[in-house]
Parts: C-alpha cells; sequence; structure tokens
C-alpha cells in the first residue's frame, strides 16, 4: 500500500528530520508525521529507531550510581552475595548487587518498548526520571549518520573482476598508442563509462596503463595543499560553514591550534567561548588527531558527560589535519555523540574571528618564536587565567571569568582548573612566565 502514497520513495531530507524531531517533542504519534511527509509510518518508526542517540544520566542511589533496581531506594538487604560473613553494608550501595541479588528487577521504561522509543516528548524532567539510559532523536544528528552512510555504501568500484578486466583489454593498448580517454570513450560506447571516472580508475591503477602513460595527465602539477590541511573533503560534509550558518547560533565555541617554534613539536590547543569571551588552552606534546581526541576525553571525564554536551554542544573550527576526524571528536568515552564539529572555509580564518583576537593577548605572554618545550600546563592555566581576568569593553567592563562564573557555573570552571586574578596583578607579558621558573 505504501507505493500509493506520493512521495513516499523518496529519501527523507534535512527539514524532513528536523520536522520529526519538532514533532516528536510535542507528542504527535507515527502516523500523524507520516501523513504530513507522505510517508509510510512504518518509515517514520524505522528512521527513529535506526537513528536514536544514547545518552547517560542517571542519579542510582547515594553510593552506587550504577545499580538499576527497581527497588534501590527502599532495599534494606545486606549480604545477598554470602562472601563476606560480617557484612553490614547495604546491597543497594554494592557494584556487584545488580549481578548476585535474587530479587534484582531492572528498571525499564515502557516508553521505549513502543512508539516513539525515544524520550522526546517525555513530561519527565531529566532529574527527575530514574531510568539510566536516555534516547533521543536528534534531527540535524540523523541526517549527518545517514548522509554518511550513504556515502560510504556508493564508495568503491561498481564493477566485476571480469567486467574490469574485458575494458582493461580495450582501453589500456589504446592509451599506450596515444590515444586520450575522450578519445577511446567516444570510438567505444560499449564501455559505458564517464571521462572522468576514466581517469579516476586509472589513477588508483586498477588498469595496465598509468597516469605516466596518459599524454597531457602527466604534464599537469597537482593542486597544491598544504601539508597541515585535510585532504579527505568528505569529513566536510554537513560541516561547512554554510551549514554552521544555517543554525543562526548565538553562543558557540570556536577552536584552533598556536603552534611552537620549530625547536619543539609541542602545541598549544585553544578554545574560545563566543558568548562568555572565555579562553581555554592545553598543551599537546603532538599536534595530533589522537593528542586532540584525548584533550577532549579528559574533558569529558572532568566535567561529565552531561556537561560536556551543554558546554561543547557546537564547535567551528579551521582546516587543520589534527581535526581530520570530526567522528572521533564528536563521540564520548561512552559512545554518545557529545559534540558537532562545523569547520571554516580555506583561508578564511576571519570566520573564527574571536579566537583570533584572543591569540593576540597569548602571543603577548608567548612571542612567535618561542619555544614550547619547557612549558607545563601548569604555565598554560596561568597564562589562560591572567587572560579571563582582564577586562573587556564588549562585556561592559567585565572579565571573561566574571560571565562566565554565571553562565557556567563554578564546577565547570573549576573543570578548567581557573582561578580569577587580581587586577592590579595581570600580566600579559612574556615575564609572566620567566618570572615562575
Amino acid at each position: 500500500m505504501s507505493k500509493y502514497i506520493p512521495g513516499n520513495q523518496k529519501h527523507l531530507t534535512l527539514n524532513d528530520r528536523i520536522y520529526i524531531e519538532n514533532e516528536l517533542a510535542k507528542g504527535t504519534t507515527f502516523k500523524d508525521i507520516a501523513a504530513f511527509l507522505c510517508k509510510d509510518p512504518t518509515t517514520i518508526s524505522k528512521e527513529v529507531r535506526a537513528h536514536q542517540l544514547s545518552d547517560w544520566y542517571h542519579k542510582g542511589t547515594f553510593y552506587n550510581a550504577k545499580n538499576f533496581c527497581i527497588h534501590r531506594y527502599h532495599c534494606q538487604k545486606t549480604n545477598a552475595c554470602g562472601k563476606i560473613l560480617l557484612c553490614g553494608i547495604k546491597c543497594a550501595s554494592c557494584p556487584t548487587c545488580n549481578q548476585t541479588c535474587k530479587d534484582f528487577e531492572k528498571e525499564r521504561c515502557k516508553r521505549l518498548d513502543k512508539a516513539p522509543y525515544v524520550c522526546n516528548g517525555c513530561t519527565k524532567k531529566i532529574n527527575h526520571c530514574t531510568i539510566a539510559h536516555k534516547y533521543y532523536y536528534n534531527g540535524r544528528a540523523a541526517d549527518r549518520k545517514y548522509r554518511e552512510l550513504l556515502i560510504s555504501s556508493r564508495s568503491g568500484i561498481n564493477m566485476t573482476k571480469h567486467q574490469l578486466h574485458q575494458k582493461d583489454q580495450i582501453i589500456s593498448p589504446l592509451i599506450e598508442q596515444g590515444q586520450s580517454p575522450y578519445q577511446l570513450l567516444t570510438n567505444h560506447p560499449e564501455l559505458d563509462m564517464s571521462v572522468r571516472s576514466m581517469y579516476t580508475y586509472i589513477g588508483k591503477g586498477l588498469f595496465t596503463a598509468r597516469n605516466i602513460d596518459l599524454k597531457r595527465q602527466a604534464k599537469f602539477k597537482p593542486r597544491k595543499c598544504h601539508k597541515t590541511q585535510i585532504t579527505d573533503r568528505s569529513v566536510f560534509t554537513h560541516r561547512t560553514y554554510s551549514d554552521f550558518c544555517s543554525l543562526d547560533l548565538s553562543s558557540f565555541v570556536e577552536m584552533d591550534t598556536v603552534h611552537s617554534s620549530r625547536e619543539s613539536n609541542k602545541t598549544l590547543l585553544t578554545l574560545f567561548f563566543t558568548k562568555e569571551k572565555l579562553f581555554l588552552a592545553f598543551l599537546l606534546n603532538r599536534c595530533t588527531k589522537g593528542a586532540v581526541r584525548l584533550t577532549f576525553d579528559r574533558l569529558e571525564k572532568r566535567l561529565g558527560t552531561y556537561e560536556f554536551i551543554s558546554v561543547f554542544e557546537n564547535i567551528l573550527t579551521d582546516r587543520g589535519s589534527e581535526f581530520g576526524d570530526p567522528v572521533s571528536l564528536e563521540t564520548g568515552i561512552h559512545g554518545i555523540q557529545r559534540s558537532s564539529i562545523y569547520y571554516c572555509d580555506p583561508m578564511r580564518s576571519g570566520q573564527k574571528g574571536a579566537i583570533e583576537q584572543a591569540h593576540t593577548m597569548l602571543r603577548m605572554v608567548l612571542p612567535k618564536g618561542t619555544s614550547f618545550e619547557f612549558l607545563t600546563q601548569w604555565d598554560v592555566n596561568l597564562i589562560v587565567n591572567h587572560i579571563n581576568s582582564t577586562p573587556r569593553e564588549i562585556l561592559s567592563g567585565r572579565t571573561p571569568y566574571e560571565v562566565a562564573l554565571e553562565t557556567l557555573g563554578e564546577d565547570i570552571l573549576k573543570a578548567f582548573q581557573l582561578k580569577p586574578i587580581e587586577p592590579d596583578k595581570v600580566n600579559l607579558t612574556p615575564k609572566l612566565i620567566r618570572f615562575n621558573h
């Protein structure tokens, strides 16, 4: 019956997924959503279940946050495992309670066992819900996963080895004779191949003929690309600056790196909160993808997954190779999506001008040509504290630390290892570090 619904054969778009997310928040049924989108209700159900995001927020008990038993708040049992003769500790506070207790009954939410299968539209607040695992549907994240799967499924050569061998017997001898791919395909339409595809196949070494056998291909030099830039353009899908601007965000985080002199491989990973004008910097031993990922994991452990998501929800950065693996940065230590990474356009550092301005203050203390070899994270924290204790005109004379204290909270600032500096003791010169060694 679904084939008779107009438009049902088309793929869901980003706007369709955003509509699904908004309607789920209102409590709309799959049937009503499907009727509006001209889809079958099973399509909406499969979409929500396939792209639901896992989250973790669990109060547990006072002593044991990993207790999932429905009786955990009122249980008075002791020594259920029988391993200790005289154990007066309640089993509810023991990590092995879930495995050893015969009366264990895992708490489940009926909302997750049937439609809508997610927590969207639930009337219960997150801090009042006692279910450990939360599941949400996010339209933008769902569309991004779908596009990545679509690209990966269509990558590679859509041709068998036998077909490839047959085409090679025709193509390679003619190319060795000096014929161009266009000339070859014009004379042999049975090859059923575009000129661009032939160049691609030859470049990948799938044919006997090589690039050097092409008359003009060997004469043209490849386009120069900065060695520190991302070469895999597939990572920019739905992560470009135009995609970021379409979000129309009032608050986000800008990310960049500051390199040492050639004497050292150490690098500073910098983060800037555009609303609070708060500046952060973390010392990396090497400017690599793994080092950036490790810093993100450490921040998540300090803050907690829920707080990390709320603080670093959207991040704008440049196209440096150290940020070339956005999936690993977006995925938390528990497999939960913790952030969304977006990239500026090439050679457009002004699109994240706020953090570039913050770098000018950083360079007051660490001028260009300074080696970071003997720099410690304690030194970096000291510099950051002085920068964040500097009053800003855009904040009406207040410091970024004061504004962040109101918006982010004291606990988050402590997790960032930030401290306020007295106004008269703020020092933004190289002497700040030299006097502390």
